[in-house]
């Protein structure tokens, strides 16, 4: 069961076409979605060279997508200041090191996702017995790394600023990986979740297809850690978000998105967690160095 809220009870957040390919959404915020995923675009259109920020990389064969839009949205040959992972999936990290080459940018990312992100691990096995349709069944043959982005790869600062974007913090919100965070702005009440919930249905091909606006919580064959998911939904909810953007799905707004997080916090068991887990046991744990 997940907790399903249509379009009429949330609303999209207000978007805009500016012809570049993304929706902008604030005056320095804008997403694309690349076939299953999201990845988030952060600066003023025209702000030129290094003074913009890419969240996320999306798939491999993304790499073409984001160039353009990033051209046409910031000026030609304006690479960002910083590349920022919410964690190390594959969907999320799919042109990382490419880009990075290609625009010379660091790469940040949480102390806990190194070990992915370095060589070192990959991810534990995904579940495919969680239900809900063909995506969780075919999640075996998903990459789980690890990649290695050696000298591009820097750890996020201690004191919850990030690289690029003043006014936003990042928050460590695991459970659907060890290093996951979200980034939050209070001026506005923005709030990038990755992963930490998503707004449409992942499990299934029809529901990554038509991608209905609804509250859910992690995608459920890559969540290893609910314990850690539901305290990291919870205390987002807690923070009373006006707008927000997940890894999956339309960007969500006002009231009807804040009671549908409630709802997902106040009865994640119910509404998240998979009944039936035969894969997947136990938390991933970072290794030892």
């Amino acid at each position: 069961m997940t907790v399903q809220i249509q379009l009429s009870d949330i609303d999209h957040a207000r978007r805009e076409d500016r012809g570049d390919g993304a929706w902008s959404i604030a005056p320095d915020l804008g997403y694309l979605r690349l076939a299953i995923v999201n990845v988030v675009f952060f600066g003023a259109p025209g702000s030129g060279d290094r003074k913009w920020v890419l969240i996320d990389t999306g798939l491999p064969t993304s790499r073409s997508s984001i160039l353009a839009v990033a051209e046409k949205r910031f000026g030609i040959d304006a690479r960002p200041a910083a590349i920022i992972l919410t964690h190390g999936h594959f969907d999320h990290v799919g042109t990382v090191l490419d880009l990075a080459n290609t625009w010379d940018v660091p790469v940040f990312a949480h102390p806990l996702e190194r070990p992915y992100l370095d060589g070192t691990t990959s991810y534990p096995p995904p579940d495919p017995w969680v239900g809900g349709g063909l995506m969780a069944l075919l999640s075996p043959l998903f990459p789980r790394g690890p990649i290695d982005l050696g000298n591009r790869l820097e750890l996020l600062p201690a004191d919850g600023s990030i690289p690029g974007m003043p006014g936003w913090q990042w928050l460590h919100t695991p459970g659907h990986a060890p290093g996951h965070i979200s980034l939050w702005r209070e001026e506005d009440r923005s709030l990038i979740v990755g992963d930490a919930f998503i707004t449409t249905g992942q499990e299934s091909v029809y529901e990554v297809a038509v991608q209905d606006l609804e509250m859910h919580g992690p995608p459920r064959y890559f969540t290893p850690d609910w314990d850690a998911a539901e305290r990291s939904v919870k205390r987002l909810a807690a923070l009373k978000p006006q707008m927000v953007i997940s890894g999956h799905g339309a960007a969500a707004a006002g009231m009807g998105m804040r009671q549908a997080l409630d709802s997902l916090a106040d009865r994640f068991t119910e509404f998240a967690v998979p009944p039936k887990m035969k894969f997947v046991r136990e938390p991933a744990t970072v290794p030892n160095s």
